[in-house]
């Protein structure tokens, strides 16, 4: 990975996700006494920012890397090169059966080394977890020739298969949607009513939920707009805002965010908080009814599947991978047509048998489909598939 696994974000969160899974995997298998228990990752990444490499339960190697998202060329062309050696150093040190790249900057990284005859001996699987039409045409035209030696692609969404598909990719495609952390697996009934009682809510309090991190994809301009729009319209709600601050800029951007939702309802209106971890996020979407996403852009919309493992309606935008994911057309809006979002919170606020039956539609929606387990053993179905082609094993 071209950055620190404890560094906040959906590559990160979803490469711990996974691996986690894969260790729990195995751990099952040597319960039940197989003779091959199965996966041990290892991660590969720059320096960690808070944690250390025995807090997980995976092994994490680090290297040292200059802070990637620097805009100075020069430094980034350092950074290339950095990463380059330490890929090559760390991956002959590992002796991986398997290479499987997380995220595109560490796919070219890898497909400028690989030429090397002790890289190209290993097998690599890449994860696209952007959308295709987000690359620069020549950024696609090095990721089509280095995907030509990988055994497999792994998309998140159909959609952005279908979008890498009319690039004529030299490789096969998997979709294998994305999963959220094992803090959303178990659904306790009982959280709901201690979260409404814990921040002064009811049964009948109509509860909108915002959360993520801040970044211009997520379109929070956009969020103070929908939410006088309802007040307009006559909707009686409360709102429920969790925002992620990573750099000194992002706290100012939180205070217009807030200030914004706070003259269309008020300082009683708005429950207010920052920064969560995973479990403090899983409870909070106990108190959520309706869980609303902004976004311009989303490669996959893993706070929709949060919201919809706590029982949450979810209404968004038809953003990138979000139509595939929230799979309910009178759900979807764009910030051109926010009449469509104000008629159907409106309808929601307004007939409980509705709200009920849209809550447990994407409950059920992600039982069906985005569990981890069900995401890690699609992984590991892939991985057993590669190996055994490339050395030639039956299995």
């Amino acid at each position: 990975m071209e950055y620190p696994i404890d560094l906040p974000g959906g590559g990160q969160m979803s490469t711990e996700t996974l691996c986690r899974g894969l260790v729990s995997l195995s751990g099952e298998g040597k319960e039940e006494g197989a003779d091959e228990a199965g996966y041990e990752p290892v991660v590969i990444c720059p320096s960690l920012l808070k944690k250390r490499p025995e807090d997980y339960p995976f092994k994490v190697v680090e290297y040292k890397a200059l802070e990637n998202r620097e805009d100075v060329l020069f430094k980034r062309l350092i950074n290339l090169f950095t990463r380059m050696l330490s890929f090559a150093r760390l991956i002959n040190r590992e002796k991986p059966e398997l290479i499987h790249v997380s995220m595109s900057e560490s796919l070219l990284t890898f497909g400028f080394i690989r030429w090397l005859p002790f890289l190209s001996r290993y097998p690599f699987v890449y994860t696209d977890r952007g959308l295709c039409y987000g690359y620069r045409s020549h950024t696609r035209f090095l990721m089509r020739r280095i995907l030509k030696h990988a055994g497999e692609m792994i998309c998140t969404t159909g959609f952005n298969r279908d979008l890498w598909l009319k690039e004529r990719p030299p490789v096969s495609i998997t979709v294998i949607p994305n999963t959220i952390g094992e803090a959303f697996s178990h659904y306790d009934p009982e959280k709901r009513e201690l979260m409404r009682k814990r921040f002064g809510l009811s049964e009948k309090d109509f509860v909108l939920g915002f959360a993520g991190r801040i970044s211009e994809e997520k379109d929070w301009d956009l969020a103070p707009v929908l939410v006088r729009a309802l007040k307009e319209a006559g909707v009686v709600f409360k709102v429920a805002l969790v925002l992620s601050v990573y750099e000194k800029k992002d706290a100012l951007i939180c205070e217009g965010i807030r200030k914004g939702i706070t003259e269309a309802v008020g300082e009683e209106g708005l429950i207010y908080m920052q920064d969560l971890s995973q479990s403090e996020i899983s409870d909070y979407y106990y108190m959520v009814d309706v869980f609303v996403m902004t976004s311009v852009f989303e490669s996959f919309g893993k706070a929709a599947v949060e919201a919809m493992s706590r029982r949450c309606a979810v209404v968004s935008t038809k953003a990138g991978g979000l139509r595939e994911v929230v799979a309910k057309e009178e759900n979807l809006y764009t910030k051109e047509t926010p009449e469509l979002f104000v008629n159907r919170i409106k309808r929601l606020s307004e007939d409980e048998e509705e709200l009920s039956s849209d809550r447990e539609f994407f409950y059920r929606r992600y039982l069906e489909n985005y569990t981890l387990r069900t995401h890690v053993k699609k992984h590991a179905l892939l991985y057993d598939r590669i190996i055994n082609a490339f050395y030639g094993r039956k299995g």
